[in-house]
Formats: C-alpha cells, sequence, structure tokens
C-alpha cells in the first residue's frame, strides 16, 4: 500500500508532471505576478485600498480641478456665435439633442464646463456625420442666475431654466423628488424646444469618451434598429465600475464569464500542450484551465476586459440594464414621451430615487431597457449634489 502511494506521488510530484506545472503557474499568477501588477487597479480584488485609496482620490481632485480650470479656459477663449446659433431657436430638427442636466455645486469644479467643452469639441472633431447633432443646457438651480458656469455657456448653447416652466415647487419636496422633477422637466423641454429624433440626457459631471458619437452612430443605425431593442424604454450609456464584476445577481454576467472559460480553457490547454509537448487535448487541463482564466478576469477585474471592447464601434456590448445610476440615459422621442408618463406618476425619497424609480418600470409596465458596455462617459463629479461629502472617495 505504502509502494502505491509512493509511486502516485512520485509520478504527480516530478517536475514534468502536469500537476507539478500547473501548481506553479497558479502559486506565480495568483500569489505573486497579479498582485505586483494589479495593485493600483482601483477596480480589481487586488487593489490594496489601504496603500493607494487616499492618495489616490487625492490626485483624482487635484487632476479634475485642473481639468475644470483648462474647461473654463477653452469656453473664455472660444469665438463667440451668431446670435441664431447661440439661441438654438431655429426650425432645425435634430437627429439627436444632447440636454445637459445642471445644478450648481457646492463644491465648483466646473463640472458642466468640463462635460459641456468635451461635447463640444468632439462635436467639432465629428464634423460632417455630427451635423444633425445639437446641445442643450438645462439649468434646474433653485436660483437660475446664481449659476455661474450657466451664464458663461449661454453664450455658446440654447438653455432652458426650471424657474420658467411657471412651476412653484413646494419647499417641503423631498431632495430625490425634486431630482426626479428637474429630469422630468428638462426631457420634457427637450422635446417640446426641438422634437429630436434622440435624447441623449447627460448628466454635468459625466464627460464623455473620445469614441462616444461614433459609437452611438453605429448603435443607433445599426444595432437599435433590431426588433427587440427598437422599443426599449431608454438605454443607459454608463454603469458603475465597481458593479460591473461577473459575481453579481445578473444571468448574462454568468452566461459571458462561463463562456469566457469555455473559450480560453480549450485555447489554453494548446498552448499549455505545444510548450510542454504533450498531447494537445486533456480534459482536466481544460477544466483547469477554464477555471483559472474565469478566476483571474474576476480577480483582476472584468471592467479591464471590458476595455478591450473600445477597439471598435462593432465590439461594444448591449445587455440587459440594471438599477444604477443615470449620469447618462438615450432615449428615443416615444421613448421619452412614454417615461415621462410613467415618471410622472411616481414619488420618489431617500431609497427609490430616479435610476431606481425607471428600473421599477421596466415590470411594472412590461417594458425593456439596456445598457451599453464599456461606458460612454466617466463620472468625474466627486462632490454630489445629493449627498454632503467633504471628504469624498474614489471607493
Amino acid at each position: 500500500m505504502l509502494h502505491h502511494v509512493w509511486q502516485l506521488y512520485g509520478r504527480w510530484c516530478r517536475w514534468s508532471s502536469p500537476f507539478i506545472h500547473l501548481l506553479t503557474l497558479t502559486v506565480l499568477t495568483f500569489g505573486v505576478l497579479a498582485p505586483l501588477i494589479c495593485h493600483r487597479l482601483l477596480h480589481s480584488y487586488f487593489y490594496l485600498r489601504r496603500w493607494h485609496l487616499n492618495p489616490m482620490s487625492q490626485e483624482f481632485l487635484e487632476q479634475n480641478q485642473q481639468e475644470g480650470q483648462a474647461a473654463l479656459h477653452y469656453f473664455e477663449k472660444l469665438q463667440m456665435p451668431n446670435v441664431s446659433e447661440a439661441s438654438g431657436r431655429d426650425a432645425f430638427q435634430p437627429w439627436l439633442l444632447i440636454t445637459i442636466i445642471t445644478v450648481q455645486r457646492r463644491y465648483d469644479f466646473h463640472y458642466v464646463l468640463q462635460v459641456a467643452s468635451h461635447f463640444h469639441r468632439l462635436l467639432q472633431k465629428c464634423g460632417a456625420r455630427c451635423h444633425s447633432h445639437r446641445i442643450l443646457l438645462c439649468n434646474v438651480e433653485s436660483d437660475p442666475s446664481s449659476h455661474q458656469d450657466v451664464r458663461l455657456l449661454s453664450s455658446f448653447f440654447p438653455m432652458v431654466s426650471r424657474d420658467k416652466s411657471g412651476e412653484n415647487l413646494d419647499p417641503r419636496v423631498n431632495q430625490f423628488e425634486k431630482e426626479k422633477q428637474d429630469y422630468i422637466f428638462c426631457l420634457e423641454q427637450s422635446l417640446l424646444a426641438y422634437n429630436p429624433e434622440y435624447v441623449l440626457m447627460v448628466e454635468d459631471d459625466a464627460v464623455p469618451e473620445e469614441e462616444i458619437f461614433a459609437v452611438l452612430q453605429h448603435l443607433l443605425l445599426a444595432r437599435f434598429s433590431k426588433p427587440y431593442l427598437r422599443d426599449a424604454l431608454y438605454f443607459k450609456l454608463y454603469h458603475p465600475e465597481r458593479l460591473q464584476r461577473y459575481i453579481n445577481p445578473e444571468p448574462m454576467r454568468i452566461l459571458e464569464w462561463l463562456g469566457l472559460g469555455m473559450f480560453l480553457g480549450p485555447t489554453l490547454n494548446c498552448v499549455y500542450s505545444w510548450a510542454a509537448g504533450r498531447p494537445s487535448l486533456s480534459w482536466p487541463i481544460v477544466l483547469f484551465f477554464a477555471l483559472y482564466s474565469m478566476a483571474l478576469s474576476e480577480l483582476v477585474g472584468r471592467h479591464y476586459m471590458l476595455e478591450l471592447r473600445r477597439l471598435a464601434p462593432t465590439l461594444y456590448n448591449v445587455v440587459p440594464v440594471t438599477e444604477c445610476c443615470t449620469p447618462a440615459m438615450l432615449f428615443s422621442a416615444p421613448s421619452a414621451r412614454r417615461a415621462l408618463g410613467y415618471l410622472k406618476g411616481l414619488q420618489c425619497r431617500q431609497g427609490f430615487a430616479k435610476d431606481i424609480a425607471l428600473y421599477s418600470l421596466l415590470r411594472a409596465k412590461g417594458e425593456n431597457a439596456y445598457v451599453v458596455e464599456p461606458n460612454l462617459v466617466r463620472h468625474v463629479g466627486m462632490y454630489s449634489s445629493l449627498r454632503l461629502n467633504d471628504n469624498p472617495k474614489l471607493l
């Protein structure tokens, strides 16, 4: 008996054994290489929060403040358009209207200037392909005239303000309900002012990615024309990176994760067999590499895997939506009207903000909605207009 055990031990533990090879690979990957390479990746399990979170948060705030100043200088140096272009009150019906919802924040990092300058620059860069796009500012500050950044932007873009609606807001309305009412106002005014085919509702701390217009053009003209996408209530262009992991209560991600393992398992087995001079396929080794690749992708971070899809607009993913959040939401004109009708019948409160309210409508009204991956905007606002925080962190 002991002799048999010794033979098995010798067979499994010699240097040429696949067991030793794969054990060594596992230890080196998860115990040495991945922690060394990924310890500064914010959305990785290997991220050393205690070491890096405070300095990285401070660095982000300083960089964001510099970008705010750069956006301010951008508009100060920009040549003022003629009156008709700035007012936007012509008969032109845009294909895509970009509505920027803005409110004065306690800590002014010129968020709305950052968003507007990026959109303006990208539209100029896009050229003739984006000739049918327009930008609208929606100022929902309680005292619209106190929003200094909007006063500057009103020379370049058309603007609507909440106080011009003729509504007398009840001072007892909670902040979450007010945010929903502001959103309704801006979406409604977007449809009334321009009657566009599509409305992109952007909050004033959601900076667009460089490829946003190329991707939107591909999605709207090719992908969203499919029957199951055409009648969607909305499309989200942002989902928090911390919530993009595979281990989430979302069946589509589990299927994606299993598919990754099924693809990389045989692929890595072939690479290993070629390097070790072994038979081309071994199912136990295939299973090992499938689990190995799935574990590595989750621990490093699905967010970083999604970034590879930025190589081409056709690689972007469109999957069923989840609750959080609303920095950038795309509506068709018919779906925007449906959403307005639904939202007017809901009362928002703490724990039931407008993003959850919109999500709750899907099952209640038999609607569908989707999210685009990877994100097409970056959320840069660490100082919230809803929740006061004197010491914000990236996580």
